[in-house]
């Protein structure tokens, strides 16, 4: 055989085996469709499955998409930002996050979570999946209506996770257990402090609280702080949005708009 014909022979072959190669590892990372800004609109994802990376424990990642800014959680702070499809890769800009002290470990994983957004990591969609895949790490990522169906209002014993003011959202002391279950028109109430209970009326995107009637006991500083925010928000007509087993309550509007995050325990 002609000696230049042999080494393009070897060439061709090999570019041939590297198109395999190729063509594997993208199946692997691409599996699913690449998605459009408008079949992640209004969506949130929770994940169930990191390879690459190992989680805090007790801790999951969630992703919401709403035009085009996106928002993201990994168990302690809120990162948000603008996004775009850039052919198959999710192009994140620069996020902001809210200014929560967690555990250091907590901490750490806010950081890497936003490195990994803004890493143009590799996007699919298959139906109710997203798969989200750099060089190192895969998130896989599940629409929380199908994780999480969201729980119903009444009948759930709701704890009080957060508290909201001045357009941030505060921690609650960690020695409290305030709460709110809603049964047959009647708001039984836990303030972390006092105990107490009204009338509620509920319908599909508010509650209309009547006078709260509780016990006067003291408490520590911070919890007596906790209750004036419960109690502040358990008054009169509030909106209230679920999702999955949280839900997140809020009065006013605007800068002057309070609210609480509860998450369901039964």
């Amino acid at each position: 055989m002609n000696p230049r014909l042999a080494v393009s022979v070897l060439a061709l072959a090999g570019l041939v085996l590297a198109a395999c190669g190729s063509d594997e590892s993208t199946d692997e990372v691409d599996a699913g469709d690449v998605p459009t800004a408008a079949d992640l609109d209004n969506r949130e994802f929770v994940s169930t499955e990191v390879d690459g990376h190992e989680l805090v424990e007790g801790t999951e990642i969630t992703l919401g998409f709403e035009v085009d800014a996106i928002a993201a959680t990994a168990g302690c702070n809120t990162l948000t930002g603008g996004f775009a499809l850039d052919e198959n890769a999710l192009s994140v800009s620069t996020m902001a996050m809210t200014a929560m002290a967690c555990d250091e470990a907590l901490m750490d994983q806010d950081t890497w979570l936003s490195e990994f957004l803004t890493s143009l990591p590799f996007i699919a969609l298959d139906d109710n999946t997203l798969r989200l895949s750099n060089d190192d790490v895969t998130i896989t990522l599940l629409d929380v209506s199908e994780a999480n169906p969201d729980i119903e209002v009444e009948g759930t014993t709701w704890v009080v996770t957060g508290t909201v003011a001045n357009q941030g959202v505060s921690t609650v002391p960690a020695n409290s257990m305030a709460s709110l279950t809603i049964t047959d028109g009647t708001a039984a109430v836990n303030t972390g402090c006092n105990t107490g209970s009204g009338t509620v009326e509920v319908t599909e995107t508010t509650m209309t609280f009547g006078p709260l009637a509780t016990t006067r006991m003291a408490c520590p500083d911070d919890i007596m702080a906790l209750e004036t925010s419960v109690v502040t928000v358990l008054d009169g007509e509030v909106t209230y949005e679920i999702s999955g087993d949280t839900m997140s309550i809020r009065k006013g509007e605007g800068d002057a708009a309070v609210g609480l995050e509860l998450t369901a325990t039964s």
